[in-house]
């Protein structure tokens, strides 16, 4: 059997009709779409399992390698956990225009609707256009009835939490939580295994055919969690050359590394761990191999790897693991 070693994967690009042309330019996807908005790092959705592009196992499925490897590529308690189920979904997006306003199930509504992992999720920005900004939650104390009030009236965005946002600021989404992406953000997003998204409202848009998207209102009623308090806003040290805390939840854990010499690693999380270059480029070292990743580019660690390297003169990484 052949040995693990950090693991590149082939980007699986998704066009969007709100995607626009900042993957390809600033993060050399390989795409010609003008309306190119996520490129998913890493997947086990059905139908989007991703593809080593490096290695020996280059051409081999995630799947395959969580069917062969188990506990070796996830760790133990993963294993355990998880089974033969990639925990997390990791992607770049790049929003031209605003995202549909939405919101995501817990584990326990998807699982009983969709037999899926709910979807809490996190997002770094990477950069955005001048008064750019996302929606994350409600400006107000919120109810069922006002929600419903406002949706039936068509002024939802009265009610809405907008912040307008710059390179590095951070974003914590739990299941249950209303939120969008706007116009102009390009952002690193750190998921549950979940392709489970409940669309309210989309600005009143059609497609090429004057079709409206479908909206899923009836069923993401249930999914609120309208107590949810406004602490989305993750603040975090930036301290060079070590792992800085941004989210620490059931689902992952993600740090922060400004990276400005060597760095030596020991793996003592019993995790995987992926690192999304979100500036600069990194050198990744192990006894026996040697890796390069640039900006917009991912990479995974399996957990059987207990002792690596990271070497740049300059590279901002999320480190992230469970």
């Amino acid at each position: 059997m052949k040995n693990l070693y950090p693991l590149k994967f082939q980007p699986i690009l998704k066009d969007k009709i709100w995607g626009g042309e900042k993957l390809i330019e600033d993060f050399n996807k390989s795409s010609s779409s003008k309306q190119l908005g996520e490129s998913w790092e890493i997947s086990t959705v059905p139908g989007d399992i991703s593809i080593v592009s490096n290695g020996e196992l280059k051409g081999q499925s995630l799947q395959y390698l969580l069917n062969e490897f188990k506990a070796e590529l996830l760790g133990k308690k993963n294993f355990e956990r998880f089974g033969k189920d990639f925990p997390l979904l990791i992607k770049f997006i790049d929003a031209k225009q605003d995202l549909s306003i939405q919101l995501h199930p817990n584990d326990q509504l998807a699982k009983k609707r969709h037999n899926s992992f709910g979807k809490t999720e996190m997002w770094y920005v990477m950069d955005s256009d001048k008064d750019a900004n996302l929606i994350v939650g409600f400006n107000q104390e919120m109810s069922r009835e006002i929600y419903l009030k406002h949706l039936e009236e068509k002024t939802l965005t009265k009610i809405l939490n907008f912040d307008k946002v710059k390179e590095g600021d951070t974003y914590f989404i739990e299941a249950g939580r209303v939120h969008a992406i706007g116009a102009g953000v390009l952002l690193a997003e750190i998921q549950q295994t979940s392709d489970v998204t409940y669309r309210v409202y989309d600005w009143d848009r059609v497609d090429a055919d004057g079709n409206e998207r479908e909206l899923h209102n009836d069923i993401a009623i249930d999914a609120f969690d309208f107590k949810m308090k406004n602490n989305f806003r993750v603040d975090y040290k930036k301290s060079k050359n070590v792992s800085n805390e941004m989210v620490n939840c059931p689902f992952f854990t993600t740090n922060y590394i400004e990276l400005t010499s060597e760095l030596n690693k020991q793996n003592k999380q019993d995790s995987f761990i992926i690192y999304m270059c979100v500036d600069g480029n990194v050198n990744i070292e192990t006894n026996t191999t040697k890796e390069r990743i640039s900006k917009g580019e991912t990479i995974l660690i399996p957990a059987v790897i207990k002792d690596f390297k990271l070497h740049s003169h300059y590279a901002k990484l999320l480190e992230v693991y469970v």
